[in-house]
């Protein structure tokens, strides 16, 4: 599935599952008529009474986003446009700047992560950057006319944001040119004869086939090299279909558990199996991941982990560890619903402590928000005993040579 937006797929969003889901037949005569009377109530005193005329339609969303905002940093409420561009992220293709977003602050959006070779990250865009303004005028997620100009838009229109950076003293502008984002989650090469490199930016639709489509096209590159050691980088991944996530470590794992699901509806619970076969068998693998590995990345991290089938190296990751059902209603508005905690093979809750490495490597930068830091986060259902320290993220491709190095030493 796809996590640090509304089109969050983190953290963040997160994980999320492959398909939407509709709303159960409920049961109606359930529901507390005293506290709708209520909800009734302030509706009226709003229409009837609110300094500035408000339709029906703009009071019920303000209500129902209020209320999904107030469960868990995941749980919301999703615009039928905001649910269209959810979906196309999904699917890794639209027009825009490249960027996981979270909506959910009615006065800014806060930027989960920017994209691999994207607008956004060439224009310097970073992850726990608040948008504050588009093309002047103030961000107002809850009005969906306030900000005409929104991120999205023509492919070569340019876009001017204001960005208010955590650590520094004033906002400051960002022009960037929109371009067709047509998200390639998955890039690899030969490092050197034999250790081939696999840098997976997030987990859509088509990434397991993606996964295998690059490994096939290594192969062809260099026929006859026997591979030896592969590493895959999962360092600032947000996450995204955990159906993705499966698909790639069953190419390392074969027919065995790969992530397990709990929650209190019985449907919500399951585990997801790998199919016989893989592609690395004997083949020594690294796993990079840090504080911005989340959701979905977690999941493949954890699983290789507890299966003793990779060496995962870095820093502790994220901490995303709460799936969300994405729920379609008829007008075409959507929400997403926290619904069931995802836990590792061997059941370990990741839910606000993450994955901690079997090797730490020392970080270059700090995270500007975790999991745990996210008010009103779900608490993790397991003792944290490790000392690893959190939110710290390793950049560059110094850590790329230090896992190479791991793989070619001698085993330990």
């Amino acid at each position: 599935m796809r996590g640090f937006s509304i089109l969050i797929l983190a953290a963040i969003a997160g994980p999320l599952l492959a398909a939407p889901v509709k709303p159960a037949e409920t049961a109606f005569q359930s529901v507390p008529v005293a506290e709708i009377q209520r909800f009734a109530q302030v509706f009226q005193a709003i229409r009837d009474s609110y300094v500035e005329p408000m339709t029906d339609e703009e009071i019920m969303q303000a209500g129902l986003r209020g209320l999904l905002q107030d469960i868990d940093p995941h749980s919301s409420y999703l615009s039928a446009r905001q649910a269209r561009e959810f979906n196309d992220l999904s699917e890794g293709g639209y027009a825009g700047i490249g960027i996981e977003s979270d909506e959910r602050d009615p006065t800014r959006i806060r930027v989960v992560s920017p994209f691999d070779d994207t607008p956004a990250q060439r224009a310097g865009l970073r992850a726990g950057d608040f948008i504050t303004a588009i093309n002047g005028v103030p961000v107002d997620n809850a009005n969906r006319s306030a900000s005409p100009e929104r991120l999205r838009g023509k492919a070569g229109t340019k876009v001017v944001l204001t960005v208010v950076r955590p650590g520094e003293k004033a906002p400051f502008k960002l022009s960037i040119i929109r371009e067709n984002i047509a998200l390639q989650s998955v890039k690899s090469r030969w490092l050197e004869p034999g250790f081939a490199y696999f840098r997976i930016s997030a987990f859509q639709g088509d990434t397991g086939l993606e996964f295998r489509r690059q490994w096939q096209a290594l192969q062809a590159a260099d026929k006859g090299v026997a591979v030896i050691g592969v590493i895959l980088d999962l360092r600032s991944n947000p996450g995204g279909l955990v159906n993705a996530a499966v698909e790639v470590a069953d190419d390392f794992l074969g027919e065995v558990p790969i992530v397990i699901t709990k929650g209190r509806n019985a449907l919500t619970n399951s585990t997801y199996y790998g199919k016989p076969g893989e592609l690395f068998k004997g083949v020594r693998v690294v796993a990079l991941i840090d504080a911005g590995s989340a959701s979905a990345s977690e999941i493949l991290a954890g699983a290789l982990q507890d299966h003793k089938r990779a060496t995962v190296m870095g820093s502790r990751s994220f901490g995303k560890g709460s799936v969300q059902n994405v729920i379609t209603l008829d007008n075409g508005d959507a929400f997403k619903l926290t619904t069931s905690r995802y836990y590792t093979p061997n059941l370990r809750s990741i839910q606000a402590q993450g994955i901690v490495p079997d090797v730490m490597l020392e970080g270059n930068a700090k995270a500007p928000i975790i999991e745990r830091d996210l008010s009103r986060h779900i608490q993790g259902e397991t003792p944290d005993a490790s000392d690893a320290e959190h939110g710290v993220v390793l950049m560059g491709e110094t850590y790329i040579g230090m896992a190479l190095d791991w793989l070619k030493s001698p085993k330990p």
